[in-house]
């Protein structure tokens, strides 16, 4: 029979002890790709300050900026894995969890009213009614879309009672302004833009039905990094934080980015803008609840779904964030 030497056995120790500490730097991230949007300000603090970069230098893991245009663009960088954190509205979460891209939403950046349906200054339409048989710009899978859908719904119209023309949100901005639509489901900071320097009438608003500013992780992530992600939401309240305390170093940055006018961020930042949220919880739930229960009567989401079982799959509040 074999019989292993002491030197053997005492090599097979060391390997075993040390294997695990091996596997875990193996398994750590070499980056975390993370997005910042116009929609979300405090990403632009969070970028302009390197506080990411400073919290993981140590780490040698580089952080990768990506720009979302919108709701939809940041949630097709999840599910293909370009991104690993992405800002969203809560409504335009659900739909995509609904729909398989496997996300979690982890965070409460802002509380917003950053849509509302807008028209041209000389525009005749007053009422959502008024739609019926116009062209309306809209980014489909955004929380402005869903805030359309809904509207309709409760005007007695579906989206078959108007033709959607489907462009990013600036250049529905740029349709509304130019004439080629009607109207436009409109997103800050253009549509403010829009109705400063053009006049444009904002002629439906609801600020309740506006969901939550939401930041989502890919599940997988979150699976394999759960300190990496706890790590990232205290930066992110860093700069959530930090962003509340100096509005004009977050106006000042604000500004950078956009080229936009101090009226127009101003009427973003200061009346259609609160930072002071950052944990998903009961009032988080239920506005992504009703806006799902609000599709599914459209027929937008299939009668099928069961979307309070999707919420609580899609939301994670268990991520700890810090208490002072």
């Amino acid at each position: 029979m074999f019989r292993p030497t002491r030197r053997a056995v005492a090599a097979l120790m060391a390997g075993a002890l040390f294997a695990p500490v091996a596997a875990l730097a193996a398994d750590a991230p070499k980056q975390i790709a993370i997005d910042w949007a116009t929609y979300n300000p405090v990403s632009i603090i969070l970028k302009e300050k390197g506080l990411l970069e400073k919290e993981f230098e140590k780490d040698g893991i580089k952080i990768v900026w990506v720009q979302s245009a919108g709701s939809n663009k940041a949630l097709e960088f999840l599910n293909a894995g370009s991104i690993d954190f992405g800002s969203t509205a809560g409504s335009a979460a659900l739909v995509a969890k609904i729909n398989g891209n496997p996300i979690k939403s982890v965070y409460v950046y802002s509380r917003p009213e950053w849509t509302a349906l807008v028209t041209a200054k000389d525009s005749r339409i007053a009422k959502v009614a008024d739609l019926k048989g116009k062209r309306v710009a809209v980014t489909r899978g955004t929380d402005p879309h869903i805030f359309l859908v809904r509207a309709l719904l409760d005007a007695g119209l579906t989206d078959k009672d108007i033709t959607p023309v489907l462009l990013q949100h600036a250049d529905g901005k740029a349709a509304l302004i130019r004439g080629d639509v009607d109207a436009w489901a409109g997103l800050d900071p253009m549509m403010a833009q829009a109705e400063i320097e053009d006049g444009a009438k904002l002629f439906f608003r609801k600020p309740e039905a506006n969901t939550w500013g939401i930041l989502n992780v890919r599940e997988q992530f979150l699976k394999d990094n759960p300190k990496i992600v706890q790590r990232v939401l205290a930066v992110y309240e860093e700069a959530r934080k930090y962003s509340l305390a100096n509005y004009d170093e977050l106006k000042k940055g604000f500004i950078a980015v956009t080229k936009l006018p101090e009226t127009v961020v101003d009427k973003q930042l200061k009346e259609r803008t609160e930072l002071t949220h950052n944990r998903i919880g009961a009032p988080q739930r239920e506005s992504i609840l009703a806006a799902g229960l609000a599709l599914q009567q459209a027929g937008v989401i299939q009668p099928g779904v069961d979307v309070k079982a999707t919420v609580d799959a899609l939301i994670d509040d268990q991520v700890p964030l810090p208490t002072n």
